[in-house]
């Protein structure tokens, strides 16, 4: 199995780029563990208290359970991987049943924060974007998406999400094999990507 981690901002364009090097790709092949699955079950708090919570910090995300997945497919085994709800902040009773393949794509903010899980990619991808067009990207999608405020949006950015991505972020980026600058749209960079997967799975 060749495991492909993918970090960046938010709204930087990560989803993008994975789904374009998975539609590169044979999609029987693939397999995409979003980071934002593993956030930590916070479902024996109050709503109000889970709204408080710090999710742009490391230690919102569930590393011990996420690197325990990733391990058993490693060992071709099936997980059943959490739902989140963006909504609720807070895990589904439900979950998604995933079964192991040739490539896992693990993707998300924090990715690159833990070092064990740096150590199981064989390839680190950075996907970097000017922060104006991560703030629009991410307005758009809390907006349309994640049944948002404008102005709750823009205050999460401004005590939160800035302040994290310059902490914990941004920093990760000298960890990546490869920086791909303006997400999804840069062909060239995902051309190259594929063919630096297609040459680890040949080999």
């Amino acid at each position: 199995m060749i495991i492909i981690g993918i970090a960046g901002g938010t709204g930087s364009g990560k989803t993008t780029v994975v789904n374009k090097i998975g539609n590169s790709l044979p999609q029987e092949n693939v397999t995409v563990m979003p980071q934002d699955a593993y956030y930590k079950d916070n479902s024996e708090l109050t709503f109000e208290e889970r709204q408080k919570i710090n999710y742009d910090h490391p230690n919102s995300i569930d590393f011990d359970l996420l690197l325990s997945h990733i391990k058993a497919l490693k060992e071709t085994k099936e997980i059943n991987q959490p739902i989140y709800s963006y909504i609720t902040h807070s895990r589904s009773d439900d979950y998604k049943v995933v079964h192991p393949k040739e490539i896992l794509i693990i993707e998300g903010i924090l990715v690159f924060t833990n070092e064990e899980l740096r150590k199981l990619c064989d390839i680190k991808i950075f996907v970097h974007t000017d922060a104006d067009d991560r703030l629009i990207r991410r307005l758009k999608r809390d907006l349309t998406e994640r049944g948002r405020e404008v102005e709750e949006v823009l205050n999460r950015y401004e005590k939160t999400l800035k302040p994290m991505h310059n902490q914990f972020i941004e920093p990760t980026m000298k960890y990546a094999d490869m920086i791909v600058p303006i997400g999804g749209e840069n062909k060239v960079a995902i051309d190259i990507l594929v063919s630096m997967i297609r040459e680890k799975i040949g080999k």
